[in-house]
C-alpha cells in the first residue's frame, strides 16, 4: 500500500519542513490517462524539493515530511472542498483518469492521513519553526508570454514575519528573490494557513525556480543559502 507521507529525521528537531509536493508517485489502481513521461514534469512533482529537503535534514537539527503521492492524484495544498483537489487539468495536459475519480477514497488514503501527522509534528510543545517547501516551474506551457524571472519566491498569507526576515538575506546571498511571486500566498497557501498561520506558528513559505535546482549543484545552492537563514528566522520569531 501506499504511504501517504514520508518522516525524514527527528521529529523532535527545531525545524520543520513541509513538502507537500515531494513526489511524482502514483498508487496501483489509479490510471491518471497520462503519458509516463508527463509524470517528470511540473504538473505531477514540485522538481528538487525532496532532494534539498534530505540535504538539509543530513545537515542536523531538521525534521521533514515529504508528500507519498503526486499532485495529479490529490493535491496536498488544497482545501479538502477546492475545486482543483484532484485535477482534471494542469498546464495543458487533461487528466482524464480523474474525471471518474473516488474523492473521498482519495481523501481518506492519502490526504486525511498526510494532514493528520502534519498537524502532530507541527503543534509539539518544543514548537518547531515551519518551512513549507515548494518549487515552480520556469515557464507554463499555457502561458509561454508569461516571464518568471525569480529565481526564489517567498509566499505567505498574513502573516510575513519569516518572509521579512529572510527575502533580504536571500537578496544579500545573490538570488533574484520575488515577495508573493510567481504567485501569491494570499491565494495558494493552503497547508500553511491551516497548519501555521491558523495556530501563530512562524513560518517561511519558499518556492524554488525548477531549472535552478533540478541537478546536485543547485540543490546544495539552496541548501547552504536556506539553512542558515532559517536558524535566524527561528530564533528572531519563536
Amino acid at each position: 500500500m501506499t504511504a501517504p507521507f514520508h518522516i525524514l529525521g527527528d521529529p523532535l528537531a527545531p525545524i520543520l519542513i513541509i513538502a507537500d509536493h515531494a513526489s511524482n508517485h502514483v498508487p496501483e489502481g489509479i490510471d491518471l490517462g497520462l503519458p509516463p513521461e508527463a509524470l517528470t514534469e511540473h504538473v505531477a512533482i514540485d522538481i528538487g524539493v525532496a532532494e534539498v529537503a534530505a540535504l538539509l535534514v543530513e545537515k542536523g537539527n531538521v525534521c521533514a515530511i515529504l508528500g507519498g503521492v503526486s499532485r495529479l492524484v490529490i493535491d496536498y495544498n488544497r482545501e479538502p472542498d477546492a475545486a482543483g483537489l484532484v485535477p482534471v487539468h494542469s498546464d495543458g495536459h487533461h487528466i482524464e483518469g480523474n474525471r471518474v475519480a473516488d474523492v473521498a477514497e482519495r481523501l481518506s488514503l492519502y490526504y486525511d492521513p498526510y494532514h493528520a501527522r502534519v498537524a502532530e509534528l507541527a503543534a509539539q510543545p518544543h514548537r518547531p519553526f515551519i518551512l513549507s517547501l515548494h518549487s515552480f516551474t520556469p515557464s507554463l506551457r499555457s502561458r509561454p508570454e508569461e516571464a518568471r524571472p525569480w529565481e526564489i519566491g517567498i509566499l505567505y498569507n498574513e502573516d510575513d514575519r519569516g518572509a521579512r526576515i529572510a527575502i533580504p538575506l536571500l537578496e544579500a546571498a545573490g538570488f533574484v528573490v520575488g515577495d508573493q511571486q510567481p504567485y501569491s500566498g494570499k491565494l495558494l497557501n493552503a497547508s500553511m494557513n491551516r497548519h501555521a498561520e491558523a495556530h501563530g506558528r512562524p513560518y517561511l513559505g519558499v518556492e524554488m525556480r525548477q531549472d535552478l535546482v533540478k541537478e546536485t549543484a543547485g540543490q546544495k545552492r539552496f541548501t547552504e543559502t536556506l539553512r542558515p537563514i532559517l536558524i535566524k528566522c527561528r530564533n528572531k520569531i519563536t
